[in-house]
């Protein structure tokens, strides 16, 4: 928003003044993180109850509608800060969209965009449910809280209580294995003893799987036994994997599919393949598929599928790609609007087999899975994941195993440093896709891409690149294992480091042809590829990380 749109927008809240989507707070410096959280909640709860597409907690205004101004929130980094802080605590991952600041009668104003809670899903702060009564905050009542769940029951097909259904219907293991998702999903808050001492039936309430003591068909779907699949009729409630190629092979995958979807993964061939690194004599050997990309895939499939069409879930293996289909349209957006991480889902298709996976720690709320896919490719110098929408009623997402174009590979192995954005563009390139005018243009200031028209191809040049052979020779990257090699060190030998000590040990390695910026965004990728791979953790804050090996 342009800074004269909010202060239009400010003119009609402080008209208006406080209700149950509008909160000021004089706040001239601080003011609560757990507070924030705790209106977040409430205010996206009411939104949805509203029909409002967001809720304003406005900072710089006093009790009496004067602008007091504020210094709260002054740098990106504490904005950035409270963001992540509100999305690890509110329990499905909601947070702040946007924090604007603007120059209200001549003193600084802080505004806090809150989306409504998604449909079908009430947001809770560290486990509480909050409201407005008024101007002040609630818990959220059963009748609102009933309310906000009630908007999609009618029409979730994962929802329904099946009659007929009873607990002797579930496989043992694929409880065990839900209430260790679910241990880990709430680490922080929930002693492991105690929810291994719940009963089954506390447990699956508590994991939002059954309404009411009823069994759901989302219960059936996610840990129902193989010899219980009458009960989900007409629908065929399967995955089949397809091997297509020189050999030919197939099979069919039931419930419980919170273990045949690990099942069905450990089908694909995932063998190791060879990539040639730019001007060595070496090569290195990545797995052809992320395992973790697999499961992402395979789960939103399960997620985001629709049931009422009784389709199955098909994964085809090619000798190059994986295929995966599902039924149903994308439901919010497009996959474009999530490969850069800059959407949230407004609402989904099974909102209660949606918060049951997440409840469990398969998939997060957030729409943050398409964004993780792309990294992980980025990360293996591999071509990015397509999303075919062109067939009717029905979603197609390709992962390929194997490498279109060299000097693309090659490129994201000698810069890695480049922003998302690029390395999107240069997979369109790559292949032969429509990229914009201003992409290709930024591209070709950094002598990325070459040629013209239909002919513009991946630069292949790496001495134009990177300036000439000799300076590269003398600059080029070594390779991230060795830089994860010295933190790893480093850390055995002195139990933990700050970001400065880290940026200091590896800052003398770095390749000269990078400036500051661009070897800092390398370290910060390198540190959160090691963090994903769960070799270190952080044990401090995102202002002040303080980095461990796990």
């Amino acid at each position: 928003m342009t800074p004269k749109e909010l202060a239009a927008l400010l003119d009609r809240l402080i008209a208006d003044w406080e209700n149950e989507v509008v909160e000021f707070k004089t706040a001239s410096n601080q003011f609560s993180a757990d507070k924030t959280g705790q209106y977040v909640s409430a205010m996206a709860n009411e939104a949805n109850l509203r029909g409002q597409a967001f809720a304003w907690l406005v900072h710089g205004i006093d009790d009496s509608r004067q602008v007091a101004g504020t210094t709260y929130l002054s740098t990106e980094q504490q904005r950035q800060s409270l963001k992540h802080h509100v999305q690890q605590s509110i329990d499905q991952g909601l947070t702040i969209r946007e924090i604007y600041e603007v120059q209200y009668h001549g003193k600084r104003v802080v505004l806090l965009e809150i989306p409504a809670a998604p449909n079908g899903i009430p947001i809770s702060w560290k486990g509480d449910y909050r409201a407005r009564a008024g101007e002040s905050l609630a818990p959220l009542s059963l009748d609102k809280l009933d309310e906000i769940r009630r908007q999609t029951i009618n029409t979730d097909w994962t929802a329904v209580v099946v009659e007929d259904a009873t607990i002797a219907h579930l496989d043992p293991s694929a409880i065990a294995r839900a209430r260790q998702g679910f241990a880990e999903r709430y680490a922080s808050r929930v002693p492991a003893e105690s929810i291994a001492a719940w009963d089954d039936a506390t447990f699956l309430a508590k994991s939002r799987l059954t309404r009411d003591g009823g069994i759901t068909r989302a219960a059936l779907l996610l840990l129902g036994a193989s010899t219980s699949t009458h009960l989900l009729n007409p629908n065929p409630a399967q995955m089949t994997w397809k091997l297509v190629g020189q050999e030919e092979a197939y099979e069919h995958f039931h419930p419980p599919f919170l273990l045949n979807a690990t099942a069905l993964a450990g089908r694909i061939r995932n063998v190791q393949i060879r990539l040639k690194s730019p001007n060595e004599l070496i090569y290195r050997e990545i797995s052809k598929y992320d395992e973790r990309s697999i499961l992402e895939a395979l789960y939103n499939c399960i997620a985001h599928q629709d049931y009422a069409k009784h389709a199955r879930i098909i994964v085809t293996e090619y000798v190059d790609k994986l295929v995966f289909e599902s039924v149903g349209n994308f439901y919010d957006g497009t996959p474009d609007d999530y490969r850069l991480d800059d959407r949230t889902p407004r609402g989904y298709r099974n909102p209660f087999l949606v918060e049951a996976m997440h409840e469990l720690h398969l998939i997060d709320q957030m729409g943050y899975g398409i964004h993780r896919m792309v990294q992980d490719q980025v990360r293996r110098f591999l071509p990015l994941p397509d999303y075919d929408l062109t067939h009717p009623d029905e979603v197609r997402l390709t992962i390929p195993g194997a490498v279109i174009d060299d000097a693309y590979s090659q490129l994201l192995m000698l810069r890695t440093d480049l922003p998302l954005e690029d390395v999107l563009a240069l997979d369109r390139v790559q292949k032969k896709l429509p990229v914009t005018n201003e992409a290709k243009g930024r591209l070709r200031s950094a002598k990325l891409i070459e040629g013209r028209g239909r002919s513009v191809h991946v630069n292949a040049d790496i001495a134009a690149i990177t300036g000439g052979k000799a300076d590269y020779i003398r600059t080029r990257a070594q390779d991230d294992a060795h830089f994860a090699r010295l933190v790893i060190d480093y850390l055995t030998q002195y139990g933990s480091a700050s970001r400065k000590e880290i940026d200091e040990l590896l800052g003398k390695y770095l390749p000269e042809v990078l400036d500051s910026k661009q070897q800092r965004s390398k370290v910060t990728n390198l540190l959160s590829r090691m963090r994903t791979d769960g070799t270190i953790r952080n044990a401090g804050t995102k202002q002040k990380p303080r980095w461990e090996l796990v």
